[in-house]
């Protein structure tokens, strides 16, 4: 299975359960201990049962349409406009979840009385609001990133711990350059078409931690980015993103844009941090020698140089390593070993 499949049946695995337990939640609410005001019963039997049909079936199909939401809507229209669309799809949702339930519980009854009962207004106000939270807590989660939410809520960083990780420092080139020629407004576009398509590095399991101007910083834990080449492949990857869409980058921004990169791998320390605003953030040496070995780009004319360090661990068939010498570093005591890093042709 692709790395794209494996993302879409995550997406729709997560709406399932949550129309599982929304569905779960409606049904032992209304149906242990209460009486309806309406001719239909829900017994508890029966709205489990529903439950249990109905949560994957509306979770596949509420997952899908957040699927197209992501891959066509975000770069086209706010926020605010998305979930207007995503209220009036759950307007849809809601009447075939109706149709669905008029055929388990509509025994001597019309459909339209069945669909206006007494005490129906507030089932359809829990299944549009379900919706609209889980639209809600998706956005969490792409703001924060892969799995951070998850991780803020279980605390797992809320005491700081050490791991080890490589990260990779990615700069455009020429920037002040780009900015002058563009100004400002249109250069910020074409810095978020670049990080926007920087999406392609999910593929290798990278974590986009941090955007900061025209800068975007990557990060794997070892093992995760040694596997497969991962931390080497997802900078060619993302070049050959940009490139692939060249006619769209010359023809609005009349050039196309290069990314150097800086990498380094070692411990840090991570934690939880802030009051009002919270994030998951690392510490350490390693994080500043990767982003020194990345400014070192420019005077080398380079595009790609990694540590001696992280070059050592891995085992490349498909990528050359050229010595670069030994470069003194800005707040190393010790000078680091740097090398270019090219595809083989």
């Amino acid at each position: 299975m692709s790395f794209n499949s494996k993302r879409k049946w995550r997406i729709i695995q997560q709406y399932i359960i949550g129309w599982s337990l929304a569905f779960m939640f409606l049904s032992i609410v209304r149906g242990e201990g209460t009486t309806e005001i309406g001719s239909v019963e829900f017994k508890l039997w029966k709205a489990t049962l529903v439950s249990l049909i109905g949560g994957p079936i509306f979770g596949t199909l509420s997952g899908y349409a957040q699927i197209l939401t992501e891959e066509y809507g975000y770069k086209k229209i706010s926020l605010i406009q998305l979930l207007l669309l995503r209220i009036a799809f759950a307007i849809l949702f809601l009447a075939l979840m109706i149709t669905l339930a008029y055929f388990i519980f509509g025994e001597d009854i019309s459909y339209l009385e069945f669909a206006f009962e007494p005490g129906s207004f507030a089932i359809y106000l829990f299944i549009l609001s379900t919706d609209v939270f889980m639209f809600c807590l998706r956005q969490v989660h792409l703001f924060m990133g892969s799995n951070n939410l998850w991780k803020l809520l279980i605390g797992q960083y809320y005491t700081p711990r050490e791991e080890e990780r490589i990260f990779m420092f990615l700069d455009l080139q020429s920037s002040t350059t780009h900015a002058e020629r563009l100004g400002h407004i249109t250069y910020s576009k074409m810095i978020q078409d670049c990080f926007n398509d920087l999406g392609v590095v999910i593929q290798n399991d990278a974590e986009i931690y941090q955007y900061v101007g025209d800068e975007a910083i990557l990060t794997w834990k070892l093992r995760n980015g040694i596997k497969n080449e991962n931390c080497l492949n997802a900078y060619y990857r993302f070049q050959e993103q940009i490139v692939r869409k060249k006619s769209h980058y010359t023809q609005y921004y009349d050039c196309l844009p290069v990314f150097r990169a800086g990498m380094h791998s070692g411990i840090v320390t991570v934690t939880e941090v802030g009051k009002y605003k919270k994030e998951i953030a690392y510490h350490g040496d390693t994080i500043n020698t990767a982003a020194r070995i990345q400014g070192q780009c420019k005077t080398l004319n380079q595009d790609f140089i990694t540590s001696e360090d992280l070059k050592n661990k891995l085992n490349s068939d498909h990528f050359s390593f050229d010595k670069l010498g030994t470069i003194d570093l800005r707040g190393k005591k010790e000078p680091v070993p740097l090398f270019a890093v090219n595809l083989k042709t």
